[in-house]
C-alpha cells in the first residue's frame, strides 16, 4: 500500500557486494511519523547501521532520500545523501540542489540505500525500474564533470542525471564530496569518501515517471502562493536572486562574522573585493536556479583575467568565499573562484578545505608545524598559490596532503602539542563561516548541531543581530536569556523542512504552518503547524539517540578552545567570546527544555512522547 499519491511506495537496495538489488516497500507508518527526507533516512541509518561500525567498512550504508514534495510544482527542492560521516563517526546528512533526486523519484524510488562494496570501481546505472552495476574502470581518476559526461555519452541520453565523485573521493579523503548533476554538491561530512570506499564512482539515474498529490487544485494553489511569497520577499529581493549567498558577504564582515585568518578575526580588510556585488560584476555570465526555484541564486561564472582566465565554473557561495578566501587570507575574488573550481572538479568540501588549509596556515606561522614541504609551499596567510598546490595534494593524498585529507581534528591530534588550541571544528566537522562571537546563540547551535559544527541546524544570529523576533519576543545580542529556546525552535524547523528535503531558502517570509500547509495537500493528511514542528523535534531526537549509540554525550556539545578563550578583536561585539561557563549555561537551558537529561541524553519519557520507544 502507497502511503499517499505523493510517494512511489518503494526503496531500491542495492547490495555491492554480493551484487544484488531488491525493490522493498516503504511503510506508511514511517512516513506519517517520519515523513520523508532526513526522517526516512535516519530512520533506515539508525535501524541499518549497528554502533560502532567504521564508516569506511562494508557495514556503512550511503542512503538518497526524497520527500513527499519532490519532484512535484512545490518551490525550492533540493536532495538528500545520509551515512555515518567518516570524518565525525556522527549522523551525517548533506544536501544538494540540481535535479538528480527528481530524476530518482521519477524513476519509481523515494530512496536509495547502497550497502557493501563493489569488487572493482564502479557504476550504479537506475532506469525506470531497471537495475544495472557497470564497469567504472575507465573513469578511475576523472574529476566530477568528466565522469558526468562520459557516462552520460556511454549510456547515450543526455538527460540523465548524475551523482559522482572524483579523485578525492576515491582515495577516501574525510572530506570528500559528493557531485549531483554537475555543480551541485553534497559537500558537508565525507560522504564522497563513503561512495569511494564503495568503490562506487557514481550513480546515473533515468526517471519517465510522475509524481501525485492528494490534493492538486490546493496543492497548486498553495505551492503557487509560496513561489510569490518567495519572490516578495526583501532577502531574496535585495540579496539572493541579485548577489547569491555571497550576498551576505557585506554584512558577515561588518558584523564581525566573517572568519579571517583561521577565524582569528571576524572581519578582513578590503572584503567589499570578496562581496556578492564584486562576483556579480567581475565573474558572473548568468544566472542559474535548483529544480523549480524563484529564487535561483546560483550563477554560471566565468574567470575572464589572470593565470586561470577562461575556467567556468559554479558562482561562489558565502560559505566557500568565506572559508577559501578571509580564512585563508585571500581577498582576489579570481583566485577564491579558481580555488572553487578546483575543489568542485577534484570532489572537496570548500568548507572543510578551506578550514583545514586555513589551520595549517596557521599552525606554520606559529611554528607549531614545521615541515619542508610546507617551507617549500611558503604556507603563509595570503598565499593563494599555496592554497591551489594544498587543495590538489589534499585530492591525490600527495605528501603533507596525505594528512591534511584528516581533517582539521586528524591533523590536530597527528601534530600534536599546542595544535589542538587553533583547531577550529566542532565534532570534528569544520566549522562554517558563521563563527559565533557576537552571537552566543549561534554557540550554542554550533556546539549542538547533529553532524557537527552547521549552520544549516539552525540559524540564530537572524534573531541576535537582525531583530527578528524570536519565539518569545526580541532578544538582546549578546545575552544569554531565550538563546536556547530559540535553537530548539529553529532545529526543529530545519529538520521538519528537511523531512520535506527543502532548500533553507524555503522558508523565507513562510513559516511552519505554511509548510504544513504544503504537506497536508500533498499527502492528504491534516497536518497543523505544532504538528509539523513535532515532526521536526522526532527527527532531530532520532539523530541525536544515532549519535548518543555512538559515543557522543555533553562533552562533545562543545565550541573550539578560540571561541571560548579569546576574545573578538574587532567589529560591533568586539571583546565578546563564549566562555566555557557561558556555554554551560546555555547547554543547561537548552537540555531542559529538550527534556534531556544533564548529559544530553533524550529520557525514556520524551522519546515516549514522541513515540520513539523503540529506540530506546
Amino acid at each position: 500500500m502507497t502511503p499517499a499519491p505523493c510517494y512511489c511506495g518503494k526503496i531500491l537496495e542495492v547490495d555491492l557486494s554480493r551484487g544484488n538489488t531488491a525493490e522493498r516497500p516503504l511503510d506508511p507508518a514511517v512516513t506519517r511519523k517520519l515523513v520523508g527526507g532526513k526522517g526516512l533516512a535516519a530512520w533506515l541509518l539508525y535501524k541499518m547501521v549497528k554502533p560502532g561500525t567504521d564508516p569506511f567498512s562494508e557495514q556503512n550504508v550511503l542512503i538518497f532520500a526524497t520527500g513527499p514534495l519532490t519532484g512535484t510544482i512545490a518551490p525550492s527542492q533540493r536532495g538528500l545523501v545520509c551515512a555515518k560521516s567518516p570524518l565525525t563517526g556522527t549522523f551525517s546528512d548533506s544536501y544538494f540542489g540540481g535535479h538528480f533526486i527528481q530524476e530518482l523519484k521519477y524513476a519509481g524510488y523515494d530512496a536509495l540505500v547502497i550497502r557493501g562494496r563493489a569488487e572493482r570501481l564502479s557504476y550504479l546505472w537506475i532506469n525506470d525500474g531497471h537495475v544495472e552495476l557497470r564497469d567504472a574502470s575507465g573513469l578511475r581518476g576523472q574529476d566530477t564533470t568528466q565522469t558526468s559526461l562520459s557516462i552520460k555519452r556511454e549510456l547515450g541520453d543526455a538527460k540523465v542525471k548524475v551523482a559522482c565523485i572524483g579523485p578525492a573521493g576515491e582515495r577516501r579523503v574525510r572530506f570528500a564530496l559528493i557531485d549531483c548533476d554537475v555543480k551541485r554538491q553534497a559537500g558537508r561530512g565525507g560522504l564522497g569518501a563513503v561512495m569511494g570506499s564503495k568503490n562506487l564512482k557514481a550513480v546515473a539515474v533515468r526517471g519517465t515517471g510522475s509524481v501525485g498529490v492528494a490534493k492538486p487544485q490546493e496543492f497548486f494553489e498553495t505551492a503557487r502562493k509560496f513561489h510569490r511569497t518567495l519572490l516578495e520577499s526583501e532577502a531574496v529581493r535585495t540579496v539572493w536572486s541579485k548577489y547569491g549567498t555571497a550576498g551576505s558577504v557585506e554584512f558577515s564582515n561588518m558584523q564581525g562574522f566573517f572568519p579571517t585568518r583561521n577565524f582569528q578575526d571576524g572581519h578582513i580588510e578590503e572584503g567589499e573585493r570578496l562581496s556578492g556585488v564584486s562576483q556579480s560584476k567581475l565573474l558572473w555570465l548568468r544566472r542559474a536556479a535548483c529544480y523549480a526555484c524563484p529564487i535561483i541564486c546560483s550563477a554560471i561564472s566565468f574567470i575572464r583575467r589572470g593565470p586561470h582566465s577562461g575556467t567556468v565554473l559554479d558562482g561562489i557561495e558565502y560559505e566557500t568565499t568565506g572559508l577559501l578566501g578571509a580564512n585563508c587570507g585571500l581577498t582576489d575574488p579570481e583566485v577564491v573562484a579558481y580555488a572553487n573550481y578546483l575543489c568542485d572538479e577534484l570532489g572537496l568540501d570548500t568548507i572543510s578545505a578551506g578550514g583545514v588549509i586555513g589551520f595549517a596556515m596557521e599552525l606554520f606561522e606559529r611554528g607549531i608545524w614545521r615541515d619542508p614541504e610546507l617551507e617549500a609551499l611558503r604556507l603563509r596567510f595570503g598565499n593563494g598559490e599555496a592554497v591551489l598546490k594544498l587543495i590538489r595534494k589534499i585530492s591525490y593524498r600527495e605528501g603533507v596532503g596525505d594528512l591534511l585529507a584528516e581533517g582539521v581534528k586528524g591533523v590536530a591530534e597527528r601534530v600534536g602539542g599546542k595544535a589542538g588550541d587553533f583547531a577550529i571544528h566542532v565534532k570534528g566537522l569544520e566549522t562554517p563561516a558563521w563563527p559565533p562571537r557576537g552571537a552566543p546563540g549561534m554557540g550554542l547551535a554550533l556546539a549542538t548541531a547533529d553532524r557537527g559544527g552547521c549552520h544549516e541546524r539552525g540559524w540564530p544570529i537572524g534573531y541576535e543581530v537582525e531583530g527578528i523576533p524570536g519565539p518569545s519576543g526580541p532578544v538582546e545580542r549578546l545575552s544569554l536569556e531565550g538563546k536556547a529556546e530559540i535553537v530548539k525552535w529553529e532545529q526543529d524547523w530545519f529538520a521538519a523542512v528537511d523531512t520535506l528535503v527543502g532548500c533553507d531558502f524555503s522558508r523565507t517570509g513562510l513559516m511552519p504552518e505554511d509548510s504544513a500547509k504544503l504537506l497536508s495537500a500533498a499527502t492528504g493528511w491534516e497536518i497543523s503547524a505544532e504538528e509539523f514542528l513535532k515532526i521536526g523535534e522526532r527527527v532531530w531526537n532520532l539523530t541525536r539517540m544515532f549519535n548518543v549509540r555512538e559515543g557522543f554525550t555533553r562533552k562533545d556539545d562543545d565550541l573550539p578552545r578560540r571561541f571560548k578563550e579569546e576574545p573578538l578583536p574587532s567589529g560591533p561585539a568586539k571583546g565578546h567570546m563564549i566562555s566555557s561557563a557561558d556555554l554551560n549555561r546555555l547547554l543547561d537551558d537548552y537540555y531542559r527544555l529538550r527534556k534531556w537529561d544533564s548529559n544530553g541524553i533524550p529520557t525514556r519519557e520524551k522519546l515516549a512522547e514522541l513515540g520513539l520507544g523503540e529506540f530506546l
